[in-house]
């Protein structure tokens, strides 16, 4: 990408500059289709911020702590040796000035279908005005974790039903712990 990196000089970090993305979510809980999203992110950037927003108004099945904790332990397991380049921080309020402090060039945004794609459209095109140092990429869902949303994963878990096949490892035993 031009103008994206400068030439090291051997032997030190010097001229590097890293490529930072931020991806938002409430991850309530993290789901296999949050995961594709971020195994596809770590291969666009050299750092990876996740941003749990965190609304007041809200009472999320989950606390930030434990969204956090959870989000650990995915990718303790399945980082694929990438786990250290990973940071999760919360946020209120505008997620572009949570992207600007975390120093974020590029924002990642997941898609499930067109739908997704409409109402992303127009948030990024807001964003855009309002942070133009910031670009939003969007990454498609495969088709195995297209169908897959936090809200549903939490209905079936509430109602006692298998979320195995929708979630990580870790999530798993969380739902579990919270619904028995």
């Amino acid at each position: 990408m031009a103008g994206s990196r400068h030439e090291m000089k051997p032997g030190t970090n010097e001229g590097l500059l890293m490529r930072i993305a931020f991806y938002a979510g409430s991850f309530d809980p993290m789901t296999n289709g949050h995961l594709d999203v971020l195994h596809q992110a770590l291969t666009l950037c050299d750092r990876l911020v996740i941003g749990i927003g965190v609304h007041p108004g809200k009472a999320p099945l989950f606390s930030f702590e434990e969204r956090a904790a959870m989000i650990a332990r995915v990718l303790a397991e399945q980082a694929q040796g990438r786990a250290q380049d990973v940071t999760v921080t919360s946020f209120e309020g505008l997620v572009i000035d949570a992207a600007n402090s975390a120093g974020a060039t590029v924002m990642v945004r997941g898609l499930r279908d067109g739908t997704d794609l409409d109402y992303e459209m127009h948030m990024a095109g807001m964003n855009g005005d309002m942070a133009p140092g910031l670009t939003t990429v969007f990454l498609p869902s495969r088709p195995m974790t297209r169908h897959i949303t936090a809200t549903l994963v939490r209905q079936i878990a509430r109602m006692g039903g298998d979320v195995a096949p929708f979630v990580p490892a870790p999530v798993l035993d969380a739902l579990a712990a919270r619904y028995t």
